[in-house]
């Protein structure tokens, strides 16, 4: 998986770039092809949008769907946690529509015969 990073208006933490890298990374235990993950990260210049200054917005592009989550808060790092928790919620829904639910119980289990 490929992740870009974009800051627009703002000024990222020193360990961001390794945080974002290390969550987005552990979302491959989901079994949905995703190529390339774009975060993009907004500062708001305005001084009355203090508390939600800081939005990140995660795109995904790859064989799979196409999945889309945004969140705004008071600095970067809260803000891409939010984003990333729906992120997952996304992966996770995709992943489980994908696998298969069709199993077999015991009432509907042929008898072996006991001869």
């Amino acid at each position: 998986m490929k992740i870009v990073i974009h800051a627009r208006h703002a000024e990222l933490a020193e360990d961001f770039r390794e945080i974002a890298h290390e969550k987005l990374m552990s979302m491959e235990r989901f079994n949905v092809t995703i190529d390339r993950v774009e975060v993009e990260i907004l500062h708001e210049q305005n001084p009355r949008q203090g508390k939600h200054a800081h939005r990140v917005i995660l795109t995904s592009h790859g064989a799979g769907p196409l999945m889309r989550a945004e969140a705004a808060e008071f600095n970067d790092l809260a803000a891409f946690d939010e984003a990333i928790k729906n992120f997952e919620l996304q992966i996770r829904k995709h992943h489980e529509k994908s696998k298969s639910h069709d199993r077999e119980t015991l009432r509907n289990k042929p008898l072996a015969d006991s001869d």
